[in-house]
């Protein structure tokens, strides 16, 4: 089956969700996402597009940009293809780490602009990884409520649509927004559940047990691991496996 073109936005503004395939996590720690931001922010002068939002997820990422000189697939074929590159680098990996196909649909209102911001910085508080938006470190929100010189979001758009104080009310608000997303439902695991489902996935007594599996127990019980959720980093930890071993798994 052909695939369905990409709707084209007049106004130049897209919501995307960029997602790791197989539902992968693509960022296993601090690095990682500075990493990404870094990338982000190279290419904004390279590819000439204006970032009015972002977050990074465990296993994907929304971006709110305007594209202004290059297009959009170039831009992400850029953006994509520098991450996996530095990304296999450091975990001794190789292959895609994205899906194929990124997700866009164009934003064409000021309304919807807004909708869509309020959304992405949403994320986090839906995930129960953060209390406060405030309190995520790898969302655009602080772009625009602190009072830094320079940020890596382009804030002044948004800004003159709506102020800083209005711009704080609406995130606050209740609301039942729905914009794009991605299908499955992600699932962010502590510990606790995480070593709940190790042992009943592999049947061990505690889950350093699963190192002494045979090899190909052991690498069959890491892939269904990894596909319901448990980053890479997170089974290493609570297994004893190196990370290398458990990437190729």
């Amino acid at each position: 089956m052909p695939r369905q073109a990409r709707k084209q936005s007049e106004s130049g503004i897209y919501h995307i969700i960029l997602r790791g395939i197989n539902k992968q996590v693509i960022f296993e720690d601090k690095e990682d996402h500075a990493a990404f931001l870094s990338i982000l922010y190279d290419y904004k002068e390279i590819s000439g597009y204006k970032l009015f939002a972002y977050c990074l997820m465990g296993n994907h990422v929304h971006l709110l940009i305007k594209v202004e000189q290059e297009p959009l697939d170039r831009i992400f074929r850029r953006i994509a293809s520098k991450y996996v590159f530095w990304y296999n680098n450091k975990y001794q990996r190789v292959g895609h780490l994205f899906q194929d196909r990124y997700k866009s649909e164009p934003v064409e209102t000021d309304a919807y602009l807004l909708t869509s911001i309020r959304y992405i910085h949403q994320n986090p508080l839906k995930a129960k990884l953060a209390k406060n938006l405030s309190d995520y470190l790898y969302s655009s929100y602080n772009d625009y409520v602190d009072d830094k010189k320079e940020n890596l979001t382009d804030t002044e758009f948004v800004l003159d649509i709506i102020n800083k104080p209005e711009f704080i009310e609406y995130h606050a608000k209740t609301n039942e927004d729905t914009c794009l997303e991605i299908t499955e439902k992600v699932f962010y695991l502590t510990d606790e559940k995480a070593k709940q489902l190790i042992l009943k996935t592999t049947k061990c007594k505690s889950t350093t047990d699963v190192q002494q599996l045979d090899v190909k127990t052991r690498n069959k019980a890491i892939k269904k691991l990894k596909s319901c959720g448990i980053s890479i980093r997170q089974l290493s930890r609570l297994t004893g496996i190196s990370k290398s071993i458990i990437e190729r798994s």
